[in-house]
């Protein structure tokens, strides 16, 4: 792989090159000369060279979503650019980036001004040096296609920028920017960069990468997390043909965090005689005293957990209990997840080189300066901070990101890459680690188990006059704090305390939990199992009362309103304020009318086929879905999902349609098929022979309504997933009058 780093951009940039750069406190530019290596410290940066070449550097990951191109995008736009001589430079992991976590559903939200910015400061400066070389006011100098002219006077961008490479640096507020009728790429369908290469074989992952005189390592990690190796058969493995060495890995640290698990290592001269040589180690491992519970039994605990009153409460409006008391009906239900893996096409792989002094990763990581922490702190890399503390010194740490093949949180953990980091150092030699399918599957950060218990009061006319929701499942704060047993606000502010619906009684509580498997984020976090649980009730509710169940969510998120996210007691906003990002529910009914809109609802439906709804808001984005099941004979099809989605200004539009269609699918998996399981403390699935995701012949006809928004720019990549699985289970109860409130849907049709 050839990897171009920022350094060396600047080194090598043609003599002339104008190179500004932008730091993440604000906004400040300042300007560096090719060639010239005195100021690196501001970070993102826009190189015009003087052939009209435009860099423009990405500092996120690229797993997909397309954030590689739509942040350059915005750039471009604004700068006026030719989108066919821009190139596109990936970042290294480096804290002057600012944040380049790849995860969140933030990488437009929080740099599409940044971006703007960037572009319309080269525009300005190519505009003053044209204007000062033709004797004109810069303001009367246009810009479009990469060139700048004046009546017939036409200059190009390389030579434009020549002239202003030593010119000063304007001051924001000087800046002025492209309207939205003049937009170019912005709101533009643009082919992802990497496109050609990803479909013809050419892209370059994690699991692609080698350099000269590497072993591959294959390792075989304790089957219950916490376990221990008692011994092991190193001279069988020797024995293999490509063996070159057998390495027992440090234990497992506590806190978990992002460190590697333990183990034994079987490095070899190919990936194929490092796998063959694990499969002959004979390990027989201590999983410890400790009694470990199987995932069913946990559930149970958790289900009767969850019907007993809450040990924290994140929202209490009105009195509950009183309005219950007091209710004509009561309706209750328990709904319950199972653990889920991220599993993305590629595995984790991570290559390390590893000298006294510094170490080189090669890895498909979603947050490299992540990785360079635990890396840093695995082989002992210490500085002090401003305390004079003792903290991993990731400047002793390079991460080059490669593209990555899918990831859904689960390579914003470096486990793997510290893994490759500490057996360099004991080899001396450049080492890759390659995860298989297996390893992938048993040794995750799984998405949490969860059991959750809903009750809410229907007075004599049908109206809700109580809500109560008691969560509980193990929290992601678990493997940051051993003691963390319980949900924490943050999570319980995905989907559950944000309640959009006009009920004058509502609570939300939280029950403990704790379990022995790594807990992490993916993708859409706690609102997968808070979506299922919150619509599918909601339609029970709707149905209970004799209401139609879109009439129902209508009214009750009327009249148009704000939701007070700032004012709960587990206060969270994904990072924002409700202030600036405000949840809406004029914009909830909207989405979830164009979604039923386009699915017809209210058409007659033919026997065993119905249509079910929901709608949701995550990630600051308002979400609409109506499914369309089919059960014949116990079987089920889905023919269409609608899915209406309002994201504030969208950069691509193919992007966004892309991740709605990949949230339908990766929904639709976590309903009808997959599950992990445990039992002694060990996950049960290892492939996907029996950890089952969705097939061909179960993907349905997507249909995605986007709206047009001016409105600042919000989430994509995960808001899509939370209400399909609600939606899908309503739709199965309109065609057969069956509830589902237990997934995976597995054979329960059948019964």
């Amino acid at each position: 792989m050839n990897q171009i780093t920022r350094r060396s951009i600047l080194k090598g940039a043609a003599a002339g090159s104008l190179v500004l750069t932008a730091t993440t406190g604000g906004f400040s530019m300042t300007k560096v000369f090719a060639g010239e290596d005195k100021n690196l410290s501001p970070n993102l940066f826009v190189v015009i060279e003087p052939d009209g070449t435009v860099l423009i550097t990405a500092h996120r990951s690229e797993m997909g979503q397309g954030s590689k191109t739509g942040l350059p995008q915005i750039v471009a736009d604004e700068l006026g650019a030719d989108w066919s001589r821009v190139k596109i430079i990936q970042a290294d992991g480096d804290e002057r980036l600012g944040d380049q976590n790849t995860d969140g559903s933030r990488s437009v939200r929080w740099n599409y001004t940044r971006m703007r910015e960037m572009g319309a400061m080269g525009r300005l400066m190519m505009q003053r040096a044209a204007a000062r070389e033709w004797g004109v006011e810069a303001s009367a100098v246009k810009v479009a296609k990469h060139s700048l002219t004046h009546g017939k006077k036409k200059m190009d961008f390389g030579e434009a920028a020549s002239l202003a490479a030593n010119d000063p640096v304007p001051a924001a507020e000087e800046l002025t920017f492209k309207s939205e009728k003049d937009f170019t790429y912005i709101g533009k369908p643009v082919k992802i960069v990497d496109l050609e290469d990803m479909v013809t074989g050419k892209a370059m992952y994690g699991q692609d990468m080698k350099i000269d005189g590497m072993l591959y390592a294959q390792i075989s990690r304790p089957p219950v997390q916490g376990g221990k190796v008692k011994s092991f058969n190193a001279a069988a493995a020797l024995k293999v043909k490509g063996v070159v060495k057998v390495i027992e890995m440090p234990g497992v640290q506590v806190p978990t965090m992002f460190n590697p698990v333990g183990g034994v290592a079987v490095l070899a001269n190919s990936t194929w005689a490092a796998m063959k040589g694990r499969e002959a180690l004979e390990i027989e491992w201590d999983n410890g005293g400790a009694s470990h519970i199987s995932s069913a039994d946990l559930q149970k605990e958790m289900l009767e957990t969850a019907k007993q009153p809450g040990s924290f409460t994140g929202r209490h409006d009105g009195d509950v209990d009183k309005a219950l008391a007091a209710a004509d009906r009561v309706i209750e239900a328990d709904y319950q997840m199972p653990y889920y893996a991220h599993a993305p096409m590629e595995p984790p792989a991570a290559l390390a080189n590893v000298s006294e002094k510094s170490a080189e990763v090669w890895a498909c990581v979603q947050d490299p300066q992540s990785v360079q922490q635990v890396v840093a702190g695995t082989l002992g890399f210490m500085t002090t901070d401003k305390d004079g503390k003792p903290t991993p010194d990731k400047s002793k740490v390079t991460v080059h990101v490669t593209l990555l093949g899918g990831a859904f949180g689960r390579k914003s953990k470096g486990d793997f890459c510290a893994e490759a980091a500490w057996l360099s150092r004991q080899t001396g030699k450049p080492v890759k680690v390659v995860w298989s399918r297996e390893d992938d599957i048993r040794h995750d950060y799984y998405h949490a188990i969860s059991a959750q218990h809903m009750k809410a009061g229907l007075d004599k006319d049908g109206k809700v006059t109580a809500w109560n929701h008691n969560t509980v499942f193990p929290s992601i704060l678990s493997i940051f704090n051993p003691a963390a047993d319980q949900p924490s606000p943050f999570e319980m502010g995905m989907g559950q305390v944000d309640l959009p619906y006009n009920f004058p009684n509502i609570r939300m509580t939280c029950g403990k939990a704790k379990t022995n498997l790594r807990i992490g984020w993916v993708r859409s976090v706690a609102n997968i199992h808070h979506g299922f649980a919150v619509a599918s009730f909601l339609d029970e509710v709707a149905h209970a009362a004799g209401r139609d169940p879109k009439e129902f969510l209508l009214d009750y998120l009327s009249p148009d309103r704000t939701i007070p996210v700032d004012d709960f007691i587990a206060k969270f906003n994904y990072g924002e304020s409700g202030k600036d990002y405000p949840f809406e529910t004029a914009r909830l009914k909207n989405v979830l009318k164009l979604a039923a809109d386009g699915a017809g609802w209210g058409r007659k439906m033919p026997k065993g086929h119905g249509l079910g709804l929901a709608c949701h808001y995550s990630f600051l984005t308002h979400i609409g879905v109506v499914v369309e099941a089919s059960v014949k004979d116990g079987k089920l099809s889905v023919p269409k999902v609608d899915i209406a989605i309002d994201c504030g200004r969208y950069i691509n539009p193919d992007r966004v349609k892309s991740q709605m269609e990949g949230a339908v699918i990766f929904a639709l998996s976590h309903a009808l098929y997959s599950e992990i399981t445990t039992e002694g403390g060990e996950v049960q699935q290892s492939n996907f022979h029996d950890y089952h995701l969705t097939r061909m012949d179960m993907a349905p006809e997507v249909t995605v309504h986007l709206v047009d928004s001016k409105d600042k720019p919000r989430g994509v990549g995960e808001p899509g997933v939370p209400p399909v699985t609600a939606a899908l289970c309503n739709a199965i109860f309109a065609a057969t009058g069956k509830r589902i409130r237990k997934l995976p849907l597995g054979e329960q049709l059948e019964s």
